[in-house]
């Protein structure tokens, strides 16, 4: 059923997120911090089996210079430099295994698929450990360190996606100038980041974006991850100014009022996990070229795989075209 405002209403829905004076300043010095912390990536060859496609262990300095992993997936015998794909991963997911997510390595892309720091247990795995310390939050990540912007868990992992995009500029088999970011949930969410912090991010294929206007979405759905938040302040009953205060930094709104590569967005109007008001506020900020599909009969999953082949062709018209 539709929890959401009606779809003429979402066109025009602008969010309740609210700018940090010191928004801009807070991203610079975070990012300006661990870049100076940063060292070259470092690659392993997987045996795979996998003949049309080679497949690399990926290791590169995340957010305080931490080591974060990844997949690098390149097509066979790539004649030479060639567009990028930097994916991100959703909620509770990691890397996972080596031998899935090939459709863009083999659609002819450098596909780099980023790990998410302490995360991949939930429906699949991942191998990098979050090594900042946890003060009392709700089970989950939506709060962990939201005392202040400077311990959020979110500082860490956008700081973490942003890196991802600089250390796959630097393989051997990239061309910076044409990098694409994607992701579904959380990973569109890290996708609007990377695009609203790096200038080297030209295309962004962000399906159902998850980090997007928290004050609306806590208001709407009781369904997590933003239910943790909720839950969070139910008991930390005198924290909501403070905690939305910090939120706004990583609010995927604020994100997309600086981020202007071409963009298509999606959004379930069924979608209780994501309402759609949260998605339509950062697609109606967004700043640059930008096109906005509609699943109404869908939920948190979209378009499914019709989203995956649009995306591909999206990339191709702006990465290849």
């Amino acid at each position: 059923m539709y929890i959401d405002l009606p779809l003429e209403q979402l066109r025009e829905y602008r969010g309740l997120t609210q700018e940090p004076s010191d928004f801009d300043q807070f991203w610079a010095d975070t990012l300006d911090a661990s870049r100076a912390q940063a060292w070259a990536p470092k690659l392993v060859l997987e045996d795979t089996g996998l003949t049309a496609i080679d497949v690399y262990d990926l290791r590169f300095a995340g957010y305080g210079g931490q080591p974060i992993a990844g997949w690098v997936r390149v097509p066979h015998d790539l004649p030479g430099p060639a567009p990028v794909v930097v994916h991100f991963q959703g909620y509770g997911g990691g890397r996972n295994h080596a031998i899935e997510n090939l459709p863009y390595a083999a659609a002819g892309y450098v596909h780099v698929f980023m790990d998410t720091r302490g995360q991949g247990s939930s429906w699949c795995e991942g191998v990098t450990p979050d090594d900042a310390p946890a003060g009392p939050h709700f089970p989950g990540w939506m709060t962990l360190g939201v005392e202040k912007k400077e311990t959020y868990y979110y500082r860490r992992l956008m700081t973490d996606a942003v890196l991802a995009v600089e250390a796959a500029a630097q393989l051997e088999w990239a061309d910076a100038s044409r990098i694409g970011v994607r992701g579904g949930s959380q990973g569109g969410g890290l996708s609007l980041a990377a695009a609203a912090l790096s200038p080297l991010v030209k295309a962004v294929a962000a399906d159902v974006p998850f980090l997007c206007d928290y004050r609306r979405a806590v208001q709407v759905t009781d369904a997590d991850p933003f239910h943790e938040i909720t839950r969070y302040l139910a008991t930390h009953r005198l924290a909501a100014d403070a905690v939305y205060g910090v939120l706004d930094y990583f609010d995927g709104v604020n994100m997309a009022r600086r981020a202007t590569a071409p963009a298509r967005l999606t959004a379930g109007l069924m979608d209780p996990i994501v309402p759609p008001s949260t998605a339509f506020a950062a697609y109606n900020a967004y700043a640059g070229p930008k096109e906005m599909v509609v699943w109404q009969h869908n939920g948190h999953e979209g378009g499914g795989p019709l989203d995956d082949a649009a995306a591909i062709a999206f990339f191709a018209r702006h990465l290849k075209g």
